[in-house]
């Protein structure tokens, strides 16, 4: 049971944590991110979409077609973020409001498209999802013989390390590069950034993209792991997952992955403990409820603790420096 909850766990962080790491380099820049939700819905649909015009030809089980859906994913949830991006840094909009509305579009807008393409590829046949199948897995030769952690290494997607990858560059450009202080700045103290001949808009703007290209990432992992579909129906609530591990990982991207990994462990000893107990299939909803009520627990007890960006949430008018 204790490997299943460790695999499981897993394959559920790494994702959520990928659409955590885009919200924190929104909100890093100043720009406050609810839309997390309504990027990976769009970024995954992009992917499946491409998915499922290339199985005909690469075959259903092609490993390529895999890496390309989440190479369509990342580019899809980029440009779908330019809305996000465009209504908070250039027209100023309210970001709370704004997020929201990019979550609801995003649900209306795959749901359309998923069954207009569906009736379009199949000739007829309308249904909002993409069947997409299940990525393979492998194990790590060495490291998933060592007791209780090598469940950690066994039986993993290869997005995981992707993922893995992703976070550590990430980690290098937030922190060890130009671009990472003029974006953390921007989040800080605009008007210093201004002043030092930084553009603060633009700043911004590549940041809410890299956002909605990361949750476009997460989305498409989640499709090609949990569901071996898309469905617009199958993300509600992981958006929202994600922002609440960035919040208690306090916007740093190594503390919000533990915070993953605490949140995917939690959801797959949840539904573990429900199979071993026996009980009816309709009670594993109730256990997957765990990361959601562990998010109320955590939000009574330390969100006193938490430090967001300075200037999250405020737009940026050079005339009131």
């Amino acid at each position: 049971m204790l490997d299943k909850v460790f695999i499981d766990g897993l394959s559920f962080a790494a994702p959520l944590l990928v659409m955590a790491i885009g919200a924190i380099y929104s909100e890093k820049s100043g720009v406050t991110n609810l839309a997390v939700e309504g990027f990976q819905g769009f970024g995954a649909f992009v992917g499946a979409l491409v998915a499922v015009i290339l199985m005909p030809t690469m075959g259903d089980g092609s490993q390529a077609v895999i890496y390309i859906a989440m190479l369509a994913a990342f580019i899809g949830g980029g440009i779908y973020a330019c809305i996000h991006a465009l209504l908070c840094v250039k027209f100023r909009a309210n970001q709370v409001i704004s997020g929201v509305v990019v979550n609801i579009l995003a649900v209306a807008l795959t749901t359309f498209l998923t069954t207009a393409m569906n009736k379009a590829l199949t000739g007829g046949q309308s249904s909002n999802k993409f069947i997409l199948g299940i990525s393979d897995r492998f194990d790590i030769p060495g490291l998933s013989q060592i007791p209780v952690i090598g469940a950690l290494f066994q039986n993993m997607y290869p997005f995981e390390w992707i993922i893995l990858a992703i976070a550590v560059v990430s980690w290098y450009l937030m922190y060890k590069t130009r671009f990472g202080m003029h974006l953390r700045a921007c989040g800080e103290n605009p008007q210093s950034v201004d002043a030092a001949g930084g553009n603060v808009e633009r700043t911004r703007f590549i940041a809410v993209m890299l956002s909605g290209a990361l949750s476009g990432v997460g989305g498409i992992c989640f499709a090609y792991s949990i569901s071996a579909n898309f469905s617009p129906n199958i993300y509600m609530g992981y958006g929202y997952l994600a922002i609440a591990a960035m919040i208690f990982g306090n916007w740093n991207i190594p503390f919000t992955a533990l915070v993953c990994l605490f949140f995917g462990l939690a959801k797959s000893g949840g539904y573990q403990l429900c199979l071993n107990m026996g009980l009816p299939s309709n009670y594993s909803d109730l256990f997957m409820m765990l990361p959601y009520i562990l998010t109320l627990l955590l939000l009574a007890f330390f969100s006193k603790k938490n430090h967001p960006p300075a200037a999250a949430g405020e737009a940026y008018d050079k005339g009131k420096r």
